[in-house]
């Protein structure tokens, strides 16, 4: 038999994450801003995005204002007369459903590539990594510009050019990781054992090679909200008929400085949250999985 090397327990991490409380609140907001989304259709007065509840009557009114329909508009209305507390809460289901979908594909496509890359090595090793090199050396925008301009806008291009802006990241990530975990000893005790080269790759190096993955993911679903609020704020991203939140600041701009500040305002207010919480719950799990920072609570 042979020993892999220990991995902290589920309850030393949740320990080690609670002791801060920074970390906490950014996790219950987080929780908060991802029960609202996948709920906005009950929590919401209205569907933004049903024709037939918008009333053009009531298009950029203040906040506070009453709607012809007898709720209140609390965030205002935008120049379509859609409720922004509605249509925040819808925006949010499309940004956090992009972000998330097109990390999991990216994250599963750059690991399976990273771990391949390291422990088969070689000329292999060599050509996947430089196409690694190649695509970390163009920003990310400017890859997803290029790509939304050739195939158009769309939920499911922009979750293809998502996935191909980030899967690098992850592979880089794994490779660096799985470099270091192939060249111990339970690895050589597994191949002396013959077992078979992906039941190494799979059941003992890729366990030992998530809690950093685990941070990058966390960070690049911030990242992936971010940009694709950016593309559709310059109107490559999402339809116009399933506004995200950058869409929904894009449509607000135009009256920023004409007195009709809630129509990015408030949406804007809204990203910066999720993103804001997002990266601090993944900066608490860089810490509490970082093995070199144990010592500081107490694993």
């Amino acid at each position: 038999m042979f020993m892999q090397p220990a991995q902290a327990t589920s309850g030393q991490i949740f320990v080690d994450y609670a002791r801060d409380r920074v970390a906490v609140v950014a996790v219950v907001v987080l929780c908060l801003i991802l029960s609202v989304a996948v709920f906005a259709p009950v929590v919401s007065p209205q569907n933004p995005y049903n024709l037939a509840q918008l009333d053009i009557l009531d298009s950029k009114l203040a906040p506070g204002a009453k709607a012809s329909a007898g709720f209140t508009y609390w965030l205002g209305s935008d120049e379509q007369g859609r409720d922004m507390y509605s249509a925040i809460l819808y925006g949010l289901r499309t940004s956090l459903a992009v972000g998330a979908v097109s990390t999991l594909v990216a994250l599963a496509l750059g690991m399976a590539i990273g771990l391949i890359s390291a422990y088969a090595g070689g000329w292999l090793d060599s050509l996947l990594m430089r196409l690694v090199d190649l695509q970390l050396s163009f920003p990310s925008i400017l890859i997803a510009l290029v790509l939304l301009a050739v195939v158009g806008q769309g939920v499911d291009k922009i979750v293809i050019a998502l996935i191909l802006v980030q899967w690098a990241y992850y592979a880089r990530t794994v490779r660096g990781a799985a470099l270091v975990e192939k060249r111990k000893e339970y690895v050589d005790a597994a191949r002396v054992m013959a077992f078979s080269n992906p039941r190494i790759v799979f059941r003992h190096i890729l366990p030992n090679v998530l809690p950093p993955l685990i941070v990058v993911a966390t960070v690049q679903i911030a990242h992936a909200i971010a940009l694709e609020a950016t593309l559709s704020f310059l109107g490559l991203g999402m339809p116009i008929t399933e506004p995200s939140l950058g869409l929904l600041i894009s449509n607000g701009f135009a009256h920023l400085l004409s007195g009709r500040y809630w129509i990015s305002f408030f949406p804007g207010v809204a990203l910066l949250i999720t993103i804001v919480a997002i990266n601090l719950v993944g900066d608490r799990l860089r810490d509490v999985l970082n093995p070199r920072l144990a010592s500081h609570y107490g694993a």
